[in-house]
């Protein structure tokens, strides 16, 4: 098998040739057709992530063909088209992931590779209408979206949503399901093209969070939003409480521009504000995540394709954020 190994932080990944894979018990082994990039496998390569044990197998994102089964393991799932659920170990309770949960690409090995072993508790056919690429760039960022949308956000069809940061592949998850929800979207962003491919895919408007007065303008255009699904966190917290409709919800799933200065406590009580933490998500919310994309045919926007050994070109790309979607490797 080939694979891109993390050898040391802030280092090009190395293209390995390696072993073939066995399967342990419970497991299968996933000969992979695309993996997808998250930006979790920028900030390991930069050495900004918990727990990073080189050499390791970077990539959370899968889709492939079973080619062996483990014991102990249905012989059904051999030769079956396959997306693969990253979140590993995720415990009982919906309402967090337990304390030793895991994603798929570190510590145990990912996809950046030719095939990739996996408890098979972690595969779901692979949504009939989407190509291996489009399958590969759905898993992680897919579930993130759609369990700060609905399992902590609790959207509801005709509510304004803000969705922060578009571009980023979470973000445009967010806007595309949120739309299919019938839910009404603006989004934000430094960037104009951006806001236009979001006004494309359902998005009512946008503004440049840039700017100074657009938490201003949106609430003029836009008004108080029901709902807020922020990654960013940082100073631009403040306006979001500000914006949010009394009653709302405002769900983080990263905090890119690092903690809030301060919190306004008096408008978070008065306006009954519910500030919800959300990450990655549970079987339950992967598997209803699948369901919903297949219902409403959609389909993951990928912004550019590169060969497996052109990973880290990929990789360098995302270092300034100028996609919109997700990046793919295709494997061969």
């Amino acid at each position: 098998m080939k694979a891109l190994v993390l050898k040391s932080v802030k280092a090009p990944l190395e293209l390995e040739e390696r072993p073939p894979l066995q399967p342990g018990p419970g497991e299968v082994v996933v000969r992979l057709r695309a993996a997808a990039l998250n930006r979790r496998d920028y900030w390991i390569t930069q050495g900004l992530y918990p727990g990073i044990e080189p050499p390791v197998i970077l990539g959370s994102d899968g889709a492939g063909k079973v080619s062996q089964v483990g014991a102990g393991v249905g012989p059904s799932w051999e030769g079956r088209d396959v997306i693969i659920n990253p979140g590993l170990g995720w415990g009982e309770m919906q309402a967090a992931q337990a304390n030793d949960f895991q994603i798929l690409g570190l510590p145990r090995d990912g996809t950046f590779a030719t095939e990739v072993a996996v408890p098979a508790s972690q595969l779901h056919p692979q949504p009939s209408h989407l190509s291996w690429q489009e399958a590969a760039a759905l898993p992680l960022a897919g579930v993130t979206a759609y369990r700060a949308l609905f399992s902590q956000g609790e959207l509801k069809a005709g509510e304004t949503v803000l969705i922060t940061g578009i571009g980023g592949g979470v973000a445009t998850f967010a806007l595309q399901f949120a739309v299919a929800a019938g839910a009404k979207v603006w989004v934000t962003s430094s960037s104009l093209e951006k806001i236009q491919r979001a006004v494309q895919l359902g998005a009512q408007g946008g503004f440049d969070y840039t700017g100074e007065s657009w938490a201003k303008e949106c609430a003029k255009r836009a008004g108080a939003p029901e709902l807020i699904i922020d990654s960013a966190g940082g100073p631009g917290y403040a306006a979001l409480i500000n914006l949010a409709a009394p009653g709302g919800r405002i769900v983080n799933y990263g905090a890119t521009a690092g903690p809030p200065p301060k919190l306004d406590l008096f408008k978070v009580f008065w306006n009954q504000l519910r500030l919800q933490g959300s990450t990655m998500g549970s079987p339950a919310d992967f598997a209803a995540m699948l369901d919903f994309v297949e219902t409403h045919g959609i389909k993951p926007i990928i912004d550019d394709t590169f060969p497996l050994a052109d990973g880290n070109r990929a990789i360098e790309q995302m270092k300034t954020s100028p996609q919109f979607g997700k990046y793919v490797l295709t494997v061969e």
